[in-house]
């Protein structure tokens, strides 16, 4: 008696965008939201803590790309993929260098791009051009 097996996909065939993806990159957005709100923060207090202006060009631009790369990934960008993680981790020793802070919100951040990734991206990996 011979078993039939059938092969089986465990990736999505469909390049619609479902509530997993769509909640997996709403929850980056949020996260890289609350990094955006502590420089916000800091350029508020720039004066008492002594930083200069210069870094907030540097940090805010940095903080746009991350935003651009989390909107490429919603229309299957492949570069967005990349650029999201990279900016991240620039914001992540941007602020740990100059300002010697450790943020959580970044370290959540890729962690979250990362479980998520997994289970909403790479599933998704052949629609992205």
């Amino acid at each position: 008696m011979e078993k039939e097996y059938k092969e089986y996909s465990y990736f999505d065939e469909d390049p619609k965008k479902g509530w997993g993806f769509i909640l997996a990159l709403a929850s980056l957005l949020l996260f890289t939201f609350m990094g955006i709100g502590l420089d916000f923060d800091e350029y508020l207090q720039h004066k008492e803590l002594n930083i200069p202006n210069g870094y907030f060009y540097i940090i805010f631009s940095v903080d746009a790309l991350m935003i651009l790369g989390i909107v490429l990934m919603y229309f299957y960008r492949k570069i967005g993929i990349v650029l999201f993680p990279v900016m991240l981790l620039m914001h992540f020793f941007m602020h740990n260098y100059y300002l010697s802070t450790f943020l959580y919100s970044d370290v959540t951040n890729l962690f979250l791009f990362t479980g998520f990734g997994m289970l909403a991206i790479i599933p998704k990996w052949k629609f992205f051009r």
